[in-house]
């Protein structure tokens, strides 16, 4: 079928089935972690706490790995961040089985996963187009590389809340720490051809953030992508961070009912990632970031002034659908609209917009529904939502008219 054609690929198809398999566990992991947070400390501030704890390293760190990501291999920074990956996941599962979680433990964890994470997530980000050979058809192997992240964000939560009802938060680390074995297996059966970078010989890790940033600075149509995605991650995507408190304080359920939540949110990015997969090349890219933005922001209203829980798990589907679309809108113009010697550079500005700025948002959330309540706090998040995508729509509308009244401008004075 044309919607799975980068699969045709070896070394992409290879990557899948590695990524599908180790990303069941990391779900099963997060889940887990997220419950245990909020059973140890009964606060959504601490939720948002631990979760910029482990991803704040995005946000200090991928500028400067940009340029460090571009000299080098990313096959082999990917087979070793594997590796580091699964010797943290173990620390883990040693520490749960010996009952000595706590809120410290899984903050140093946390912080240790965040770091590798950060290169991982870029180096893997980098690798695709090596992985795929027709420059064509990386759209798709992006779009497709999305969907086994959000299929597995809809089936690892489902698995793991059955697990974590049932046999506790150890077996949901456990099974993490042993998907990690089917990734570096698949990573040891690749053929990678990198096409080597010319690097500038002196050039310093901070010359080459200051580098991308001036390439970002001289195109508009990149920059204000990482502008929209920035603002979506500090005010818009961290509602995923309340989802247990939603589960357990609006809805009076347990983990299974966190778990129906997380899988919903899988279920609806999902489904975008499919739509993503199946556009066709043409497609304007930045419109469905600013349609995706207003859909974004009306389910989260949708969603806090749900009654039922039907009809509170089918927005949440309709949450992770929108931001989807906007994410992977992001991620592919970027990837195919700026220059290969440069593309690791720009890629850590969108992670660092993305992965980076949410652990923030994070911070804000939770303080923010300590200090309003859980639904007032949905309620503002949704509505900075509409205001973004209002504002990008307005910036577009101003962009076409500059660029239509150059072009009369020029008319006129010949």
């Amino acid at each position: 079928m044309e919607i799975f054609r980068s699969l045709h690929y070896r070394n992409f198809r290879l990557h899948t089935i590695g990524q599908s398999l180790s990303l069941l566990g990391t779900w099963m992991q997060r889940i887990a972690i997220s419950w245990l947070v909020y059973e140890l400390t009964d606060s959504v501030f601490w939720l948002g706490f631990v979760s910029f704890i482990s991803l704040s390293p995005s946000l200090f760190l991928s500028p400067f790995i940009g340029s460090f990501v571009d000299g080098r291999s990313k096959y082999k920074l990917v087979v070793w961040t594997q590796i580091l990956l699964m010797i943290q996941a173990g620390i883990l599962t040693l520490v749960v089985f010996l009952g000595w979680e706590s809120v410290t433990w899984l903050c140093i964890l946390g912080f240790v996963q965040g770091v590798i994470n950060a290169f991982d997530v870029l180096g893997r980000q980098a690798l695709l187009s090596s992985l795929v050979d027709n420059r064509k058809d990386l759209p798709n192997a992006i779009a497709l590389n999305s969907s086994v992240f959000n299929a597995a964000r809809m089936v690892g939560p489902a698995i793991g809340g059955v697990l974590l009802s049932t046999y506790g938060e150890f077996v949901c680390f456990l099974m993490n720490f042993l998907s990690f074995i089917p990734v570096l297996t698949t990573l040891s059966l690749m053929k990678v051809i990198e096409k080597p970078i010319a690097t500038v010989k002196g050039r310093s890790t901070w010359q080459g953030l200051i580098d991308g940033f001036d390439y970002l600075r001289r195109s508009p149509h990149l920059a204000s992508l990482i502008v929209i995605m920035t603002f979506s991650s500090l005010f818009v995507i961290p509602y995923t961070s309340l989802l247990p408190a939603v589960a357990r304080d609006l809805f009076n359920g347990d983990e299974t009912t966190f778990s129906w939540f997380e899988s919903a949110a899988g279920l609806g990015a999902m489904i975008g990632a499919i739509r993503m997969a199946s556009l066709k090349t043409g497609e304007n890219l930045r419109y469905r970031v600013m349609f995706s933005a207003l859909t974004m922001g009306i389910s989260i209203l949708l969603l806090a002034y749900a009654n039922y829980l039907p009809s509170a798990i089918f927005f949440t589907v309709a949450v992770s659908f929108a931001m989807m679309m906007q994410n992977s809108s992001i991620n592919t113009y970027i990837q195919t609209h700026s220059m290969s010697s440069y593309r690791a550079r720009i890629m850590s500005y969108y992670v660092m917009s993305f992965q980076g700025i949410f652990p923030v948002g994070s911070l804000i959330t939770g303080a923010l529904a300590e200090a309003v309540g859980l639904k007032n706090a949905l309620y503002i998040m949704g509505s900075i939502g509409v205001i973004i995508s209002l504002g990008f729509y307005i910036y577009l509308r101003t962009h076409l008219h500059r660029r239509l009244f150059k072009v009369d401008y020029s008319r006129w004075k010949k």
